[in-house]
């Protein structure tokens, strides 16, 4: 890539340690007020992120990481993802995710017969987060 102008450094990071660690052209995120990019000298942002996916593009290139919740803040073409949990494409069971969103279908039909809000939120959180795993797994 060409100098430190026209690149983006995008680290994700976790509780259980460093994700994500690359230049790239183009950050794509989704936050709580929609979808975002970010090209080498975009604004400052700070924003609070969405259980989805985050697309880096490198060149002809593009990883994809499957962000649970957390906020990226950007500045100075250094973006930084601090997530709940994020796992690569290529390092997600994808039979671990569908087991994960089984259990949270079967929690959240449990949850509605019982009327039991907070199990039937926290149950909707993991159907989100096993959905979004899968679906970033089989792009």
């Amino acid at each position: 890539m060409a100098d430190n102008q026209s690149v983006l450094s995008v680290s994700i990071v976790t509780p259980d340690g460093q994700v994500y660690n690359e230049q790239g052209d183009l950050l794509i995120v989704t936050t709580k007020s929609g979808q975002l990019g970010i090209m080498p000298n975009h604004v400052p942002v700070i924003a609070s992120l969405e259980v989805e996916e985050a697309r880096i593009k490198r060149g002809e290139n593009e990883d994809e990481i499957a962000v649970n919740g957390g906020f990226l803040e950007f500045s100075g073409n250094v973006a930084t993802i601090v997530a709940d949990s994020a796992e690569r494409q290529d390092n997600i069971d994808v039979n671990r995710a569908e087991n994960a969103r089984e259990r949270a279908e079967a929690t959240i039909k449990k949850a509605q017969e019982a009327h039991d809000a907070d199990t039937l939120a926290r149950a909707e959180v993991a159907l989100r987060r096993a959905v979004n795993r899968i679906n970033v797994a089989k792009h």
